[in-house]
């Protein structure tokens, strides 16, 4: 379980900018609602504690408990149909376990990456092969079926890239991708088409909805009122901001005009209170995250630790990329949080801890 490990091979540049986006975060949060800064930085006390006990402990050690990882995170799915499970604005997506009340889907992701990472490094060899590839349909369908169920559309379309990362990382063929393209993008145009129509069943209206006020914000506009005043505030934020905490009249924020400040909309605060640079800021810190997990990937000593790299870097890299586009209208509204930036402790105490499996993939390098 334990290792003896060389310090020299330990990304401390990785923590310093998992660190450096969180305390940003913190900061935001702070600006956007007061009252949950205590608990985010509450979480990055319990997320730090975790990534460093987790970087310590052999990766492949845990990936030998891989089937019980995946029956404990159908379990804790499972829960969430039961009474324990604990509900917000129509979803039920939480557990509540004597007061302390976390999000199973978050945690999800993480175990995925994990089960996979050792299943596919298992049948590498005949990934390639309809039984195989049936089995990981099958065994990806289960636990985003009953994510789905809760429902939670944006966080099962995070955990489909999480699986399509990891799969196509595993060595999936380029034949076989051709041919999910050939046929992916008419039923994709197919289905657009199809959920436009008024009468349509397949998503909820509201989902609907969305997707119209994005296409066209003037005729929806209750709809379409979040992004458009997060584009305002954003814009309003020029090169260096109006700064943090405010009691400016002119701010977006101030007058209450983008909801869920603190969670999916996080970036037009930070846009409107730190401008372009904080933006930028923000940006760059998250790709750097998202290109260091890739490049501790490609010296992995085992084909398992490359894989979980890959998938935690589709995890940050995906999120960011949706929250971002959403916050300034390039894509449709979701609820996907911003990568240590966003509040949600579930959220930011998986983060930490995929990122010291991450490190603890980089202290076991190939030897050259």
């Amino acid at each position: 379980m334990l290792r003896q490990y060389r310090l020299r091979d330990y990304r401390f540049r990785l923590v310093c900018y998992v660190f450096a986006i969180t305390i940003i975060g913190i900061l935001v949060i702070g600006s956007a609602e007061k009252s949950v800064q205590d608990q985010q930085i509450f979480g990055m006390v319990l997320g730090t504690v975790a990534m460093v006990v987790i970087s310590l402990i052999d990766y492949n050690w845990v990936l030998k408990f891989y089937w019980l990882i995946y029956a404990f995170n159908l379990l804790l799915l499972l829960l969430v149909e039961t009474p324990l499970g604990d509900g917000a604005n129509g979803a039920v997506r939480w557990l509540n376990l004597g007061g302390f009340r976390f999000q199973p889907s978050e945690l999800c992701k993480l175990c995925l990456i994990l089960f996979f990472a050792k299943f596919f490094e298992k049948y590498k060899d005949i990934l390639n092969t309809w039984k195989i590839l049936g089995l990981s349909a099958l065994l990806f369908g289960l636990p985003a079926f009953l994510v789905v169920n809760q429902p939670d559309l944006s966080t099962t379309i995070s955990l489909c890239v999480i699986f399509v990362t990891v799969i196509f990382a595993a060595g999936l063929s380029w034949k076989l991708i051709g041919g999910a393209l050939v046929v992916g993008i008419p039923a994709v145009v197919v289905f657009i088409s199809l959920i436009m129509q008024p009468d349509q069943t397949i998503v909820e209206d509201y989902q609907r909805r969305r997707i119209l006020a994005w296409l066209n914000p003037a005729v929806y506009a209750d709809e379409a009122y979040q992004q458009q005043n997060s584009i305002t505030a954003i814009g309003s934020g020029q090169l260096v901001g109006k700064g943090l905490n405010n009691n400016l009249v002119t701010s977006v924020k101030n007058g209450s005009f983008i909801a869920e400040p603190q969670t999916d909309f996080i970036f037009a605060v930070a846009g409107e209170e730190l401008g372009f640079i904080g933006c930028a800021t923000i940006i760059l810190l998250l790709a750097l995250i998202v290109l260091e997990c890739i490049q501790i990937g490609r010296r992995s000593r085992e084909f398992s630790g490359t894989l979980i790299c890959c998938g935690v870097a589709g995890y940050i890299g995906f999120q960011s990329f949706v929250n971002i586009c959403v916050a300034t209208g390039l894509m449709p509204n979701t609820g996907i949080p911003l990568p240590f930036v966003s509040y949600g402790m579930t959220s930011l105490v998986t983060l930490f801890m995929s990122i010291g499996f991450v490190l603890n993939v980089g202290l076991q390098p190939k030897k050259y």
